[in-house]
């Protein structure tokens, strides 16, 4: 297997366990507001260490020749998450912008599961043989 070919395996595996940890951090979110809010630590820790892998995705895509789109939707994806710590940081100095944390959150899943379904669609789907014949005309 190519290193180009791994990179885009991977990055797949890995946007789906990034997008399985999203899940769980909505959850443990939810776990600080129903359970109590010493829970809130488990959530701030868990997203600090996950969080490291928008740093893994960006050069897969990079690797993987995944095309810019793909590519910069990776790097929106870690600049999203890297103002998350932000917008908590602003909670007693401007809590208006810090309440755009999970505004914020499910933005990162949203763009995460798009990015994550198009690499398995295209996994899934048959390799097209570029055609031979000339194109006709319109």
């Amino acid at each position: 297997m190519d290193i180009r070919r791994w990179a885009r395996v991977a990055y797949l595996y890995a946007a789906w366990l990034f997008v399985a940890c999203l899940v769980v951090q909505v959850f443990l979110a939810g776990l600080g507001v129903f359970a109590g809010a010493q829970n809130f630590a488990t959530h701030t820790e868990f997203g600090r260490i996950f969080g490291l892998m928008t740093l893994i995705l960006i050069p897969l895509a990079i690797i993987g020749r995944m095309g810019r789109r793909k590519i910069w939707l990776s790097v929106l994806v870690f600049v999203l998450f890297f103002l998350q710590g932000l917008f908590i940081a602003l909670r007693d100095s401007a809590p208006a912008v810090a309440a755009l944390h999970p505004v914020n959150g499910f933005l990162i899943l949203w763009i995460s599961i798009l990015l994550a379904q198009s690499l398995w669609r295209e996994r899934r789907s048959p390799a097209v043989e570029p055609s031979t014949e000339p194109a006709a005309a319109a």
